[in-house]
């Protein structure tokens, strides 16, 4: 028997309000915003492919304008959204932006219908509980991952932690969604979430979900939850087999073509490029035929590959059509994992990552290698089903990261981390091989000036550690000092000494520069310094030059938070030559390594450098043309105090 049959919405009654949030997984894919709906759904379909189906799943996905009428039980939830009562600010921010959508008339939505899939089974049962029945597990169960009977398939499946589902609640203003099915016997129905908080309603109260469904009497004690015939608006419809979402009062920013067309490509470039996922949005075909064309077009994609810092696919891409693959064995001490690592190097990358992939062909992560996360090179890893498996077991809820945090068993998170840090180091291993392979030595070195200077030092140190040696009653090396004279030497004598070496250990690393005429210029609005070298490092790495300061020995300049440098060419003979090197004909872009911050050139000064405790860092990467050679004296300006 049917309960209420006029009303939609079904929430479940309970004794008291105990929980004023709203769920936590809703801001989390809410901050992945369009990528992370795409990616959860295109994901479902691709794990609900149909065995006998030799084809592409396909996915359509559609955006436009929906009058709010159209949308089903719309009323019953305002009324709802209408009585919360939010008890943090969190909660009484989200319910204020709610209220500033319900009076629309009509509102943006987005649908993602698939194809050669299976859809779900077991509508007509409702709210069964049974494994058998997918319409009850995805319309009625949170946290819940229906498991294949086949380990094969389950294996290779996307989905493991039950939490996807509310991806799309999180892309609705008023975190609203439907799912339309139609069976293998073509039997159609919609069901349907929301996602509040706990609240009163007409002196009840009840849960946050509520669930798009019918109440019926299962027996003397008990009630379910039963599904509606699919006969509403034509955005609801899905005719064919398989699962359709429709997602109503879409979030601005996430209706944008081109965004999600690279969403797309983003995630699941390996599963075009091979042929099992063809995505067609708003009528443009993303496939194995159109792809290379999208990665490669300006529209979509940065494609001056020294300027790909955040979004590498187009890389991707032609590392995995481009480069062979080789055999990368990794281990969790337990055992070897074997995987197919295609692995690219290119001086003009200037982020390297690995695109770690699972065999259903959605990409993991962007994977950072300890230490080479600036070193030019482009990766793509792909295992097969056992390394599948255990990939699955390492992803976080939303499928976008490798971690042990999730795991409980001690020992098993021991062989997780043991497992991503060997993963780390075997690639390390890669890079470093190329690395050389692409930058041999330069052949023998000159050490003529070093060996110089180590001899003249070890005659200086000789000199001044031996006694006087006669020859022929002649003096041949004279002691400059002898054990004679130290003893006669008075205290005042020691004391002056002492002092005299601690004034030359603790010298200012600055030295104050004077004006032309010779005195210092306290007429001006800076104070101009030379740096000692003591207190600068500089290393060269490939396209890259990297400067530290230290000034913390310096009280002139130790609180200042800025400072503006500049650089002069010492020549072979000690020479300095203040305006003969151009920093904008060096230099293609000047940066703070910590936080990325560019830095202006200006009168041939890097200006505004950030002083944090006491230092400062520079990233410079080089123009084609910059001189390796040169040596430098550096200028400090700061403020004057005035």
């Amino acid at each position: 028997m049917l309960l209420n049959e006029t009303n939609y919405w079904r929430f479940s009654k309970i004794p008291n309000i105990e929980e004023s949030n709203f769920n936590k997984v809703l801001e989390r894919f809410y901050d992945m915003k369009v990528t992370g709906l795409v990616r959860e759904n295109i994901q479902n379909s691709l794990d609900g492919k149909l065995k006998s189906y030799e084809g592409p799943v396909s996915v359509k996905i559609q955006t436009g304008e929906l009058e709010t009428r159209c949308i089903p039980g719309n009323e019953e939830l305002i009324d709802r959204i209408r009585a919360l009562q939010g008890r943090n600010s969190y909660t009484k921010e989200t319910i204020r932006h709610m209220l500033n959508k319900v009076d629309q008339r009509s509102v943006s939505y987005i649908s993602f219908e698939d194809q050669n899939t299976k859809g779900l089974t077991g509508a007509s049962y409702g709210q069964s509980n049974s494994k058998q029945h997918t319409w009850g597990i995805y319309a009625y169960n949170k946290g819940v991952h229906f498991e294949e009977s086949d380990s094969t398939i389950e294996t290779a499946r996307g989905g493991s932690h039950g939490v996807g589902k509310i991806a799309s609640n999180a892309a609705s203003d008023i975190h609203l969604m439907f799912f339309a099915n139609c069976d293998q016997n073509g039997e159609q129905h919609l069901g349907g979430t929301i996602q509040l908080i706990e609240h009163a309603y007409k002196d009840q109260y009840y849960r946050a979900s509520g669930y798009f469904a019918k109440l019926q009497q299962d027996n003397d004690t008990s009630t379910k939850f039963m599904p509606f015939k699919n006969d509403f608006h034509e955005v609801f419809s899905k005719t064919t087999r398989g699962l359709k979402i429709i997602i109503p009062y879409l979030r601005k920013g996430y209706a944008e073509t081109d965004d999600i067309i690279t969403s797309v490509c983003d995630s699941f470039f390996m599963s075009i490029i091979e042929g099992k996922l063809e995505v067609e949005v708003n009528n443009i075909k993303i496939n194995s035929d159109t792809i290379h064309d999208i990665v490669t077009s300006s529209t979509y994609y940065e494609q001056k590959i020294e300027e790909i810092k955040k979004i590498f696919t187009p890389l991707y891409v032609n590392t995995y059509l481009e480069k062979a693959p080789q055999n990368l064995v990794i281990s969790d001490s337990r055992q070897n994992f074997n995987f197919r690592l295609y692995f690219n190097y290119d001086e003009r990358i200037t982020k390297g990552r690995v695109a770690i992939v699972r065999t259903v062909g959605m990409k993991i992560e962007d994977l950072k290698v300890k230490g080479n996360v600036n070193k030019p090179f482009n990766a793509v890893l792909i295992g097969g089903p056992e390394e599948d498996s255990y990939l699955k077991s390492l992803e976080n809820e939303s499928h976008t990261e490798l971690s042990s945090d999730h795991i409980k068993d001690p020992i098993l998170q021991r062989q997780a981390k043991r497992f991503i840090n060997n993963l780390s180091k075997e690639i390390s291993k890669v890079i470093e091989s190329a690395i050389k392979a692409n930058n041999p030595a330069d052949g023998m070195i000159n050490t003529e000036d070093i060996l110089y200077v180590v001899e003249t030092e070890f005659k200086q140190d000789l000199q001044s550690s031996m006694g006087t040696v006669l020859i022929n009653n002649k003096p041949v090396v004279k002691s400059k000092t002898t054990v004679k004279k130290k003893e006669k030497r008075n205290a005042k004598e020691n004391i002056n000494k002492n002092e005299k070496k601690d004034r030359k250990q603790t010298r200012n690393p600055l030295k104050l520069q004077k004006n032309p005429s010779g005195e210092h210029d306290g007429e001006s609005t800076s104070k101009k310094y030379s740096a000692n070298p003591e207190m600068v490092e500089r290393i060269i790495v490939q396209d890259k030059e990297y400067l530290n300061f230290d000034f913390t020995k310096s009280a002139e300049i130790m609180n200042d938070q800025s400072c503006d440098i500049g650089l002069a060419v010492i020549d072979g003979m000690g020479v300095e030559h203040t305006n003969e090197f151009d920093l904008v004909g060096s230099y293609l872009e000047i940066r703070n390594p910590n936080n990325f911050t560019k830095y202006d050139i200006e009168n041939n000064l890097i200006k505004n450098v950030e002083i944090i405790e006491g230092k400062a860092q520079l990233e410079l990467s080089l123009l084609p043309q910059y001189n390796r050679t040169l040596k430098f004296v550096y200028y400090v300006e700061v403020p004057n105090d005035l």
